[in-house]
């Protein structure tokens, strides 16, 4: 590993700090190195708030210093005016010359114009510091942009004997197959995505209030498909506390609740598709879908999906709902107190 390669690492490291918080921006982390010590560093922290670049410099204790400095950065410095000024501006404007970068911004307003006006004031800059890295941590945000589609991330709880669902419940209450510290890690999941999406069954089923209780975190907003509009008034998912969008086949006359969304598709074959192109619509940048089988299958099967999410757990149902069927490349496996987590990339692409 180079020296450049070193620093930037680290502001990879700087940027997961901002998972879950950040969003719609990137996570951004930088580190200011004079003379072979890191002087300053910071990450964006929050959406709205100052950028990683604002924070490393304001880290700085010797602002002399940054003249003979070099900054890192793990995405593009912004060049235009947003929630905050222009991040390329500044770095201009304190008289850093050197700029390091892990990879160019796809976002339009950005988009190789920081890198630009970085040359244009005499800077040198050097783009594309472990580019591959970088990319992965803001997979969301560039999934979003370059496919124009959420970041898709299939999550299900199966048996040993491979199903996801007993034959027969007892009334709404949800039949857990997993233990409570893996129920824990999926509330930390919710907290670290935008949304999170369930069909009818599932709602009619358990009557899940999918928000996060087991973490701390945003509640994602949550996605109903319910075609017939079948889901009763008084269930969790209705009741207006978190931005909801109903996937419908007709819209109702009104809606009780101005964060309680219906939106229209046709139901066809290509309903993921249809679904991907509402998420979009409202900037959706990340989804989790948590079922059912049949749910979950579609999204598989039209190959629209980036991540699964798979967890075994000790129980044997002997029948019921089988679990979905799927295929792609294992990245890693891990033991939560005698449950099993696989999880998979999508290594065929998708259709979009």
């Amino acid at each position: 590993m180079n020296i450049h390669e070193k620093y930037i690492k680290r502001c990879i490291e700087l940027a997961q700090n901002g998972l879950g918080n950040t969003y719609p921006n990137p996570m951004v982390g930088s580190v200011i190195v004079h003379r072979g010590k890191i002087i300053g560093e910071g990450w964006h922290q929050k959406a709205g708030e100052a950028h990683a670049e604002v924070n490393a410099i304001n880290s700085v204790l010797d602002e002399e210093l940054l003249k003979r400095s070099t900054i890192y950065v793990s995405l593009e410095p912004c060049s235009h005016f947003g929630k905050t000024p222009p991040c390329s501006d500044l770095i201009i404007a304190k008289g850093i010359k050197k700029v390091v970068i892990g990879t160019m911004d796809p976002f339009a307003k950005v988009a190789g114009r920081g890198i630009k006006k970085l040359l244009d004031a005499g800077c040198e800059v050097n783009v594309g510091v472990l580019e591959e890295k970088c990319l992965a941590l803001n997979q969301r945000f560039f999934t979003y942009y370059k496919k124009q589609r959420p970041y898709i991330i299939l999550k299900w709880a199966q048996t040993r004997d491979g199903f996801i669902a007993p034959e027969l419940k007892d009334g709404n209450r949800p039949v857990w197959i997993t233990n409570k510290y893996s129920g824990q890690l999926v509330h930390k999941w919710r907290g670290e995505e935008a949304s999170i999406l369930v069909g009818t069954n599932t709602v009619l089923k358990d009557n899940p209030s999918l928000n996060v209780r087991k973490w701390t975190g945003d509640d994602p907003v949550r996605i109903i498909i319910d075609k017939d509009l079948k889901t009763p008034e008084d269930f969790s998912v209705l009741n207006g506390k978190i931005k909801t969008i109903i996937i419908c086949e007709k819209k109702p006359k009104s809606s009780r609740y101005e964060n309680l969304i219906f939106e229209k598709i046709q139901f066809s074959d290509n309903i993921s598709k249809e679904i991907c192109a509402v998420l979009y619509k409202y900037e959706v940048q990340s989804v989790i879908i948590e079922g059912g089988s049949r749910t979950l299958q579609q999204f598989i099967d039209a190959r629209l999906w980036d991540e699964a999410r798979i967890f075994t757990g000790k129980a044997e149902f002997q029948a019921g709902i089988k679990a979905p069927n799927i295929s792609g490349k294992l990245i890693s496996e891990t033991e939560i107190s005698g449950d099993n987590l696989k999880i998979y990339k999508n290594d065929q692409g998708d259709n979009i």
